[in-house]
């Protein structure tokens, strides 16, 4: 049952490790694309402003052949534009002063009109990087070369943007990986923690039972050893008889302690059917008969005939027995021990054993089921113990309290079954 804890923690912890690092990919494929896509982006707004303003210097070019109107033509993030001729000299330029003069890279504009338009990044002589578009112009009686210069600033924005959000989102996923680290690290030191405590009190309980065990079996074991001696020494005693019964009681005490101890130590599975709650106890009363007549304990039972519950009829009868045997030591001087059983609605019963002796103190009612806690000077502290892991196993709960007229009263919870046939109908 551990091992397969375990096996589906870890699977689940592999589940939510794939899971991130699917994530993180996912988030660093989305940012490196985007920034390698934004200088396309980028590209395709220069281009679409350099048309513009390519189709607004051809139209203003037809208007006036002079091209004087150019000279108050300033469109925004233009560096600067020019007009060539085919001889390779400025016909236009922003910077009167060049107009007349030959152009720089003539040779560039000497393409076929093939290769036109020509678009690039160019470095200008203040160091800045721009966008050159040259363009072939129609106008009437001669052809000309549109040279447009850009600004690049407001068009880089998007690769500037695409740059920060993938160092941000690359040094968000670094710290967050780093984080996972910090934290993964910090479980298995708190896990490792964890299992050195639960092994220190494993090793205190584990000395606590050791000591319990040691004193519980070294006093039955003294008095069967003193009577052993005692009858080897003086074999022909009257006294023998007497010794050897003592010798019988405390080996039989022996038995009860390992019987209680293999009882509780037992994790394997058993066998549970439909079993008859009224058939059940009517075993029990006469199990206890013995004993509840020397005590003058007085029995009652309040069950249905036709009530069934889902159960292991040997187990269930063991805790019912330690209740009940717990019960009758309780009123040494007589009383009436009842038992109960209650089916309300749905598929639960109340079981409750009450008794009239002096009840259980408050301060020690929460300690009651813990192991090897008693009150009696011969107990084991194991009943009670043994009694509740034997309704957890049922899937039910057992609980104690004090009765206020007087007493303790045990209730036992079980789920219901269907009856089944007998063979013999």
């Amino acid at each position: 049952m551990r091992r397969t804890f375990l096996s589906k923690t870890v699977t689940y912890k592999l589940l939510v490790l794939a899971a991130g690092l699917g994530l993180s990919g996912v988030l660093a494929w989305f940012a490196v694309a985007n920034y390698y896509s934004a200088r396309p982006v980028a590209e395709e707004n220069l281009r679409g402003v350099a048309l513009s303003v390519a189709e607004a210097v051809e139209t203003l070019a037809l208007k006036d052949p002079t091209l004087h109107t150019l000279a108050g033509f300033h469109p925004a993030n233009v560096a600067y534009f020019a007009l060539i001729d085919h001889h390779g000299i400025y016909r236009f330029h922003t910077n009167s002063d060049l107009i007349g003069a030959p152009a720089e890279n003539s040779g560039d504009f000497a393409l076929p009109e093939k290769h036109l338009p020509l678009e690039r990044r160019v470095t200008l002589h203040t160091g800045e990087q721009a966008y050159e578009f040259i363009f072939p112009l129609r106008l009437p009686g001669e052809g000309l070369l549109l040279q447009l210069v850009l600004h690049t600033y407001r068009s880089d924005e998007v690769i500037r943007q695409a740059r920060f959000t993938l160092i941000l989102l690359l040094a968000l996923l670094v710290a967050g990986w780093g984080l996972v680290i910090v934290i993964l690290r910090l479980m298995a030191r708190g896990n490792r923690y964890r299992q050195e405590i639960a092994r220190q009190e494993s090793l205190v309980r584990l000395g606590e039972l050791g000591a319990t065990l040691a004193h519980e079996i070294r006093n039955p074991l003294a008095g069967i050893k003193g009577f052993a001696q005692w009858i080897e020494r003086k074999p022909t005693d009257e006294r023998n008889r007497s010794y050897a019964e003592r010798i019988v009681v405390e080996v039989r005490r022996l038995e009860r302690l390992v019987g209680d101890l293999l009882a509780y130590a037992r994790s394997e599975p058993y066998p549970m059917t439909s079993t008859p709650l009224a058939e059940l106890l009517a075993d029990l009363l006469s199990n206890i008969g013995n004993e509840a007549a020397a005590a003058g304990v007085r029995s009652e039972v309040d069950c249905p005939d036709e009530l069934y519950v889902y159960a292991n009829g040997d187990r269930l009868g063991q805790l019912l027995l330690n209740l009940c045997l717990n019960a009758i030591q309780a009123m040494p001087d007589g009383g009436v021990l009842a038992i109960a059983v209650r089916h309300d609605t749905g598929h639960l019963i109340e079981i409750t054993v009450t008794d009239s002796g002096d009840g259980i103190p408050a301060e020690l009612l929460p300690r009651i089921f813990e192991p090897f806690f008693t009150t009696k000077a011969r107990g084991t502290g194991l009943g009670l113990a043994l009694c509740r892991k034997i309704a957890e196993e049922h899937g039910g709960t057992l609980t104690a309290v004090s009765v206020p007229a007087g007493g303790a009263r045990f209730a036992l919870t079980l789920t219901t079954a269907p009856p089944v046939a007998r063979k013999d109908q």
